[in-house]
């Protein structure tokens, strides 16, 4: 049975309580909501939204879907369970099929207006961006701008994705641009700060961090520093601390440490320039039983990515052996099982 002006009556009431920071209340008056209309897509929607505030993903992820199966037109709650997907799941390739069929429009599908079609291209340009396909990510991303105009965020992904890609500065530009346009979104600033730092800014790269910081904290805090003699003391301690039979192993490859990756090791090698660490050479398990390493056989730590990467020097110190480990071990040979069970990981 039906009540709808109970239901909106309470989807109000729910309103007002989430607004005032009352999710219990918010929550009770949701589902005073769906006794009034149990199949009440808007209902369930806002359950999500919550839910997912509370970390309650899977739980989040079902009302949205009760939410598009209720109302398949009601477009927030496909927006919601696409970018839940991405988010909390991992489940890129799922969401970007959802996007796609968004995107078609067919069959129950909404009909998309240019705000909701750019934020879809937005949400499958981050799916794409997860699973490392750069150029894609960075296409959708422009598309979206086309599509529903210049937004803040839209913008700070682009420079994102550019950062990633290794391409500086540009990837400045747009931040800058990004920061124009919405001051104080810590994201934007963080990214800035980054991409200033890697252009030798330090100043301008330190003032950045400081203002996300002062926005977000929890997110975006003040990356922990420490001396190059702490931070290689840290490194040959971890070394030093490896079984015996694998120590010896390891002293035989150079353990080096530099700022970043360069430019040329992001076109080069493929990697992202947040490495921590990196083994580059011949694993002992591909080469002959005598033969000593190669010349080029060596590890790379990133001291300032994994300065950013910690919030204090004891979870640095921390960091740093776990990454001394893992690296030692791609040089070995060695998978994440075979690291566990020798009690390394």
């Amino acid at each position: 049975m039906k009540d709808k002006n109970r239901y909106w009556d309470c989807l109000d009431q729910a309103m007002e309580a989430e607004h005032g920071g009352r999710t219990d209340e918010a929550l009770a008056w949701l589902d005073e909501a769906l006794k009034a209309h149990p199949e009440g897509a808007e209902a369930h929607n806002s359950r999500g939204q919550i839910l997912w505030d509370e970390g309650k993903i899977d739980e989040a992820l079902a009302e949205f879907e009760l939410a598009t199966k209720a109302d398949p037109k009601l477009v927030l709650a496909h927006l919601n369970r696409a970018e839940l997907l991405i988010e909390e799941f991992g489940a890129y390739d799922e969401a970007i099929a959802h996007c796609d069929r968004l995107l078609s429009g067919e069959g129950e599908f909404p009909r998309l207006d240019r705000s909701n079609e750019g934020e879809v291209y937005y949400l499958k340009s981050k799916a794409l961006f997860y699973q490392d396909e750069l150029d894609g990510s960075l296409f959708l991303v422009r598309r979206a701008m086309k599509t529903a105009g210049e937004l803040g965020v839209f913008r700070a992904f682009e420079g994102q994705v550019l950062f990633e890609m290794g391409r500086f500065e540009e990837s400045r530009r747009q931040l800058e641009r990004a920061v124009s346009l919405e001051p104080e979104a810590p994201h934007s600033l963080y990214y800035l700060g980054l991409v200033l730092e890697r252009l030798g800014e330090v100043e301008e790269s330190e003032r950045a961090f400081a203002r996300a910081a002062a926005v977000d904290p929890d997110l975006y805090p003040i990356p922990t520093s420490i001396t190059e003699e702490a931070f290689e003391h840290a490194a040959r301690e971890a070394i030093d601390n490896l079984p015996r039979s694998i120590r010896e192993e390891a002293d035989r490859v150079p353990l080096m440490i530099e700022d970043f990756p360069s430019e040329d090791l992001i076109e080069h090698e493929d990697v992202s320039p947040h490495i921590l660490g990196i083994f580059i050479g011949v694993p002992r398990t591909e080469a002959a039983a005598t033969e000593q390493p190669r010349d080029l056989d060596r590890i790379i730590l990133f001291k300032r990515n994994l300065e950013k990467a910690c919030r204090d020097e004891q979870e640095l110190v921390e960091e740093i052996r776990r990454t001394v480990t893992h690296e030692v071990g791609h040089y070995l040979g060695l998978d994440e099982g075979d690291l566990e069970r020798l009690g390394i990981a």
